[in-house]
């Protein structure tokens, strides 16, 4: 059996030769452009027209290397299944530069699809995406709509896909990723470099509402009016989860964050057993790091942080907390009232800095209760306080230059999923939003590159033929 290789050593002078045209055209081009002395003319225009020489060029030997990867013969091997010779057909490939019209051989097993074999060594990304486009293009999606992703391809002027393409490519690859996310994320995990100077390691868990494309808001609504439920939140939005790690110095000073999120799931348990792999990781990479689990009072939250691991200093984030002071003192001072600022501004303080500051603003919230017991909102601030008592010792934490905010949490709400997913006029599915998230993530913490190339390596096979198996007669030709 012969295995083909992308750059077999036979082709090397093939290869000089057939560049050779291309090149030469090149300087000639060049030659011309610059004797049409358009440069002192417009040098805007000038520009575009060298970017365009360059790119016909490119094109062209990008053209003759994809044919070069073609196999015509009767039958082959890929993937180690034999498949037999179909047809012949000119397809366009798009390139990081353009178009590319490439004639190629199909290849069919048994009654299965068609396979090109050229793809399957190139890497031709769902079928017209040479790999170069297709990253570059997943990552302008991960930052930008389609539409404006495409605008900003034409305005560079390298490769024109169409909104279309743009909007499909990111659901298409995320498909494949969630195929295969247990073990992408454990090959990730491998990656994972604890910084040298971190000392400690904080672990949050929070979300953000986005809106669904669902179809069936009012419905649902009215049925859980029937059943005597409570509305939450603005109708068609369900909660996206997001996750954090991050690693601080002796000082405080953050280091380095890995970001996650996923799109709405009962009880985020996606998300959780990402979040807590990743933490068991860091810790088998660096023991002796301190853990601080962070995140607001939501009860579900602290169920999961609390058995993430068994040493750990869980906080409330103080800011929250804080908010949740002032609106106590506002309750009973009134809203925006000098008296109530006063308060507020005390308590947070002493919330902050002092050691016993926890008890001092509970003790402060009973008496406000007992002075006014029709007011619920004070209730329901003391309440909150007692239940997170031990988890507001922010003082002591300050002095250990550990965090006591949620900050990075927060920040990754609104940078993974609000900025791109609560657009004007959007609305997500599942396949088409997790999209959106996984690239992201991947981009925020630093690990696109690492993503992509697990990602491209499953849109490549090993094509093999037979070692006496004679080639058809146009291959024999070239």
């Amino acid at each position: 059996m012969r295995v083909f290789h992308t750059r077999a050593a036979a082709t090397n002078t093939a290869h000089t030769s057939a560049t050779t045209p291309a090149l030469s055209r090149l300087g000639q081009s060049l030659q011309d452009l610059r004797e049409r002395g358009l440069a002192g003319e417009d040098f805007e225009r000038f520009e575009r027209e060298v970017h365009g020489v360059f790119q016909a060029a490119e094109r062209e030997v990008l053209a003759e290397e994809l044919a070069r990867l073609d196999v015509d013969l009767p039958f082959v091997e890929i993937g180690g299944v034999r498949h037999h010779r179909v047809l012949r057909s000119t397809e366009t490939y798009l390139s990081a530069v353009g178009p590319l019209r490439v004639e190629r051989t199909l290849y069919r097993a048994g009654h299965a699809p068609a396979v090109v074999a050229l793809d399957r060594r190139a890497g031709i990304v769902e079928g017209h995406w040479t790999p170069l486009a297709a990253r570059q293009a997943a990552f302008l999606v991960a930052h930008l709509t389609p539409q404006e992703a495409e605008g900003v391809l034409a305005e560079l002027g390298n490769m024109r896909p169409s909104k279309s393409s743009l909007d499909r490519l990111p659901k298409r690859l995320s498909a494949r990723w969630e195929a295969e996310r247990t073990g992408f994320e454990a090959r990730l995990r491998e990656t994972l470099v604890v910084p040298e100077e971190a000392v400690t390691m904080a672990a949050s868990l929070d979300g953000v509402l986005v809106p669904m494309k669902d179809g069936e808001r009012a419905a649902k609504r009215e049925a859980g009016r029937a059943e005597g439920k409570e509305s939450r939140g603005p109708a068609g939005y369900q909660e996206v989860g997001c996750g954090t790690l991050s690693f601080y110095d002796a000082a405080g000073e953050r280091l380095k964050t890995v970001r996650l999120a996923r799109m709405p799931q009962a009880k985020k348990a996606t998300l959780k057993s990402t979040l807590a792999a990743e933490v068991q990781a860091a810790l088998a990479q660096r023991p002796s790091l301190t853990v601080v689990k962070v995140a607001d009072g939501a009860k579900d939250n602290w169920t999961f942080l609390e058995t993430l691991v068994a040493q750990g200093e869980p906080v409330v984030d103080f800011f929250h907390a804080a908010g949740h002071l002032q609106d106590a003192f506002e309750a009973a001072y009134g809203e925006g009232s000098p008296a109530a600022q006063a308060q507020g501004h005390k308590y947070r303080h002493l919330l902050r800095e002092d050691e016993d500051g926890a008890e001092k603003v509970i003790r402060a919230l009973a008496y406000l209760r007992g002075k006014h017991p029709r007011r619920r909102r004070i209730a329901q601030v003391l309440g909150y306080f007692r239940r997170h008592r031990h988890r507001m010792a922010y003082a002591a934490l300050r002095g250990r230059h550990l965090p006591i905010g949620s900050g990075v949490i927060e920040a990754a709400c609104k940078t993974l999923a609000s900025q791109r997913l609560k657009r004007s006029g959007m609305r997500w599915r599942h396949p088409g939003g997790q999209a959106i998230l996984t690239l992201r993530a991947l981009v925020q913490s630093e690990r696109f590159e690492h993503g992509w190339a697990m990602l491209s390596a499953t849109y490549k096979s090993e094509v093999v033929a037979p070692e006496n198996v004679t080639p058809f007669p146009r291959q024999r030709a070239a």
